[in-house]
C-alpha cells in the first residue's frame, strides 16, 4: 500500500505545467551549495544531486569501473545486502535511481515528508558505505558483459562507437563507457572502490531539491547526508582533440539497412551566438516534421522515417551532429541530400516565417518541461553545470526571442561548414566510397 501511496503522490506532483520557479540559493553550514524551489502543496520532495566527471573519471585500463560501480550503489549499503536495501527502500516508499554518464555521475531520490529522515540514512548509506559485496559484483558484471556484447550486434551502436573512436580518439569521449568485455572481466572490487573515491566528491558536486522542505530543513539534511564524502576526486580530464575531417567513413556491417551519424565543430553553452545556434538548428533539423532535413531528405525523397540534428555541447568537446538510417541502395543518397541542405542553409540561410515558426514553438513548449517536483530538480541540477544562474528559467524564451533574422543568417554563415561534416555509416551503403580510410 505505501508504494502505492508514493506513486499517487509522484502522479500528482506531475501535474502542474509551470515556467513561474522560484529558485532559492542556499549554503549549508558544512558548505554545500543548492538550490531549492519549495512547494508544499503535497507531503513529497524530489532531491537531485551530480558529481561532474562521471565515466571520464575512468582510471587507465579500467575502462568501465565507474559505470559498474554506479550499478552497485543500490545493490546493498551499511548493514544491508542488496535485498534487504530494497525492502528498506520499499516500505519507506523511497525512490532511488543512480546513473553514471560521459561528464556525470547523478542521484535522484523521491521520499515522503514523514519518511526524510529514514529515506536519507539509506540513502546516505548507499553514497559513503555502498557493500560492493562480490555476488553483487558478479550479477551487475554478467549485466554488463551482456548490454556489451548486444552492442557489438547493434548496428546503430556500432555506428556510434566507431564515431566515437574516430572523433574523440584517446580521449574518455572515444571509448564506451560500459568498457569492453575485456575491461570489464577484469575489474577487481579494489578498482570498484577507487572509482567510487575518484567519483563521488564534494568538489565535483551540484544539488538541486523540489517540494516539501524549506531551506534549513534542506541545509540540515545535506550536510547530515554528505559530510562524509570524500573532499575531492580524480582530477578531471582535459578538452578533446576533435578529428573532424569531412568525408565519409564505411563500416561494413551486414544490415539491409544503413545507419549514418554525421558531425561537425560545434560551439559552447556560453558562446554568444548559441541561441541564434540553437535556432537554427530547429531549422535545420531538430524541428521534428518541420525542419529542413525531414522536409527533403523524408517528406520529398522518402529516403527515412527519421532524420534529425542537435547541438551536443559537453563539458570537453562541443559538436554539431545528428543521425538518419536508410536502406542500403538510399542510404547514398541520403547522405548527399544532408550535405546539399548544409551547403544550402549556409548560403541562402532560413526565412522569416521559418525563423517566427521557430520561436513560436521554442518558447511554447518551454513551459511544458516543468511538470513534476521531479522534472524540475533535475532541470535545476543541470542548471547549475551549465553555469546558468536562477533567472534563467524566466530569461530564457526572451533570449529565443531576441534572436534576429540577421543573427540566423550570419550564425549558419560562420558556423554551418560542409567541408567539416563527417559520416560514420555502417552498413552495407551501395554508392558510398569510404573516404576517411
Amino acid at each position: 500500500m505505501i508504494r502505492l501511496v508514493l506513486a499517487a503522490f509522484m502522479l500528482f506532483a506531475a501535474l502542474p505545467a509551470r515556467a513561474d520557479v522560484d529558485i532559492q540559493e542556499i549554503t549549508t553550514p558544512g558548505g554545500i551549495d543548492a538550490w531549492l524551489v519549495e512547494d508544499h502543496s503535497i507531503p513529497f520532495v524530489a532531491l537531485e544531486l551530480r558529481f561532474r566527471g562521471g565515466t571520464s573519471l575512468d582510471a587507465p585500463g579500467k575502462r568501465g569501473a565507474v559505470n559498474l560501480m554506479t550499478g552497485l550503489l543500490e545493490e546493498g549499503a551499511g548493514d544491508l545486502d542488496a535485498r534487504a536495501f530494497s525492502r528498506a527502500a520499499d516500505s519507506l516508499a523511497a525512490s532511488f535511481s543512480y546513473d553514471a554518464g560521459p561528464d556525470s555521475l547523478s542521484v535522484s531520490a523521491r521520499f515522503l515528508t514523514e519518511n526524510r529522515d529514514d529515506s536519507m540514512a539509506l540513502l546516505k548509506d548507499s553514497l559513503v558505505e555502498p557493500r560492493f559485496d562480490e555476488e553483487a559484483i558478479e550479477r551487475v558484471r554478467a549485466q554488463i558483459l551482456s548490454i556489451i556484447q548486444s552492442d557489438q550486434k547493434d548496428p546503430e551502436q556500432i555506428a556510434r562507437a566507431r564515431f566515437d573512436s574516430l572523433v574523440y580518439g584517446d580521449h574518455p569521449y572515444g571509448s564506451d563507457e560500459n568498457g569492453t568485455l575485456e575491461s570489464v572481466g577484469a575489474l577487481t572490487r579494489e578498482d570498484i572502490i577507487a572509482a567510487h573515491q575518484a567519483t563521488l566528491a564534494r568538489d565535483r558536486l551540484y544539488v538541486s531539491a523540489v517540494g516539501d522542505i524549506d531551506s534549513e530543513e534542506l541545509a540540515s539534511l545535506l550536510d547530515t547526508l554528505l559530510s562524509d564524502l570524500p573532499e575531492t576526486g580524480a582530477p578531471l580530464p582535459d578538452d578533446a582533440s576533435l578529428n573532424l575531417p569531412g568525408g565519409i567513413k564505411v563500416v561494413d556491417y551486414a544490415t539491409p539497412q544503413s545507419i549514418a551519424i554525421f558531425a561537425q565543430p560545434g560551439l559552447e553553452r556560453e558562446d554568444p551566438d548559441f541561441f541564434p545556434a540553437f535556432v537554427l538548428n530547429h531549422i535545420l533539423g531538430g524541428g521534428g516534421f518541420e525542419s529542413r532535413l525531414m522536409t527533403e531528405v523524408r517528406e520529398k525523397r522518402g529516403l527515412t522515417y527519421g532524420v534529425y540534428s542537435y547541438l551536443a555541447d559537453r563539458d570537453d568537446a562541443q559538436v554539431w551532429m545528428g543521425s538518419v538510417a536508410s536502406a542500403n541502395d538510399r542510404v547514398a543518397q541520403a547522405v548527399e541530400v544532408i550535405q546539399a541542405e548544409w551547403q544550402r542553409l549556409r548560403e541562402e540561410g532560413v526565412t522569416q516565417e521559418e525563423l517566427d515558426d521557430a520561436k513560436t514553438y521554442l518558447t511554447g513548449a518551454y513551459p511544458l518541461r516543468f511538470d513534476g517536483n521531479g522534472t524540475i530538480a533535475n532541470i535545476a541540477v543541470g542548471m547549475q553545470m551549465d553555469g546558468l544562474g536562477t533567472e534563467y528559467i524566466a530569461n530564457r524564451n526572451d533570449k529565443v526571442n531576441a534572436v534576429t533574422l540577421e543573427d540566423v543568417n550570419r550564425v549558419a554563415r560562420e558556423w554551418l561548414d560542409p567541408e567539416a561534416l563527417t559520416f560514420v555509416v555502417t552498413g552495407q551503403p551501395e554508392g558510398l566510397t569510404d573516404t576517411l580510410n
